[in-house]
């Protein structure tokens, strides 16, 4: 694929009490016009250049934004030193958007309605395996051969768990449904299940992060996410009927697994949703961002970094521990887990079973054997 005389340079920086992704480029009309629409980016006087918060920046998405338009230089000379494996998985990175997807992969994965992130973790991981094989047919590449790069990844790279079950799904995803080959790939090691424990924010904490939320939009949207227990996709695709406040629901429709799902519409929000609904008249989306369209995912992203800094919370706060807080508030009040995995839209029980171990409630009834040796002291 021929490249652009145009080049954007990444460099890792800090900027305004936040690490931030720079986007340097000669000074060219159309750039600058792309980054202007693009969501999340700003112009710092100061660095003299554009940049993104580095925690909102999706590398694989921007460089899909500017292929043809310009050749992206992310090898990411930051001040901080790396280590080998960040230096391999930068390198890896910069040969993705010269690499062309096999015909009807991204196609089929339209087709099937996988999610936009989905699609963007297997193209990016694809792009990854296929450069690894480059001198080789993809046709001919045996299953032994797919475990060895996987465990490099692993030795080298030191992928996550998650991050390897969805390398093998992207793999074959390839395999199975473009080229037809069902069931061919059932040999390649799984990781054992992990058991991360969900974060979670408290009660006060929640109420603190509202109370800094001025705008009345911004509030909405994180009070909502947290009263329904929703994800991100969950409440950016909201449309105004999605609202039922005769029947106090709210419909979710095609979350994860395509599947519908009912949960609860708080009377308090309510309030706040018609109070918004005066004020910025939406006209599709619950959520409009510029010009109609629908709120961008870095945005919300942003709204709840900024809301939760100004609460003075220090740990990493991001918007899933909102459902997170929601599922684990429930245990708490004593309701039924039956019914916190239907709200949630948990497809089996063993996946909301997880807030049992975060929750407070009975570790709060534990008495701990030190106070009783220290008080006899």
């Amino acid at each position: 694929m021929p490249l652009t005389s145009k080049i954007i340079t990444l460099k890792k920086a800090h900027h305004r009490g936040e690490d931030v992704v720079l986007l340097r480029f000669n000074y060219d009309v159309e750039l600058t016009n792309r980054m202007k629409q693009l969501e999340g980016a700003s112009w710092s006087q100061t660095m003299k250049s554009w940049y993104i918060p580095e925690q909102e920046f999706d590398l694989p998405l921007f460089v899909r934004i500017f292929q043809g338009i310009a050749e992206i230089d992310h090898s990411f000379k930051s001040q901080r030193p790396q280590t080998d494996s960040k230096l391999n998985k930068r390198k890896a990175y910069f040969y993705r958007h010269q690499i062309t997807l096999p015909q009807g992969y991204l196609e089929i994965l339209v087709q099937k309605r996988y999610s936009q992130s989905t699609i963007s973790t297997y193209t990016a991981y694809l792009k990854d395996f296929i450069y690894h094989f480059k001198d080789r047919n993809l046709h001919d590449i045996e299953v032994q051969e797919i475990n060895e790069y996987i465990l490099s990844l692993i030795q080298l790279s030191d992928i996550s768990g998650s991050e390897q079950n969805q390398r093998i799904n992207a793999i074959k995803f390839y395999y199975e449904k473009v080229l037809g080959r069902e069931r061919q790939l059932i040999h390649i090691e799984r990781p054992r299940r992990e058991r991360v424990l969900p974060d979670t924010l408290s009660k006060s904490d929640i109420q603190a992060i509202f109370k800094n939320t001025p705008n009345n939009k911004h509030r909405c949207m994180l009070e909502l996410t947290y009263s329904a227990g929703l994800r991100r996709s969950e409440v950016l695709n909201l449309k105004i009927n999605d609202i039922d406040s005769k029947r106090m629901l709210i419909k979710i429709r095609g979350g994860k697994g395509k599947k519908d799902r009912y949960s609860l519409l708080s009377k308090s929000v309510l309030v706040h949703l018609r109070e918004y609904f005066i004020a910025y008249k939406p006209e599709k989306w619950l959520f409009e961002g510029r010009d109609g369209k629908q709120y961008s995912s870095t945005s919300i992203t942003r709204v709840l970094k900024k809301s939760a800094q100004k609460a003075g919370i220090k740990k990493r706060v991001h918007l899933h521990m909102l459902r997170h807080s929601f599922a684990t508030h429930l245990l708490e009040q004593g309701t039924n887990l039956r019914v916190i995995q239907n709200l949630l839209g948990h497809e089996n029980i063993q996946t909301t079973e997880i807030y049992t171990h975060v929750s407070n409630l009975e570790i709060q009834k534990v008495i701990n054997p030190i106070d009783e040796i220290i008080s006899k002291t």
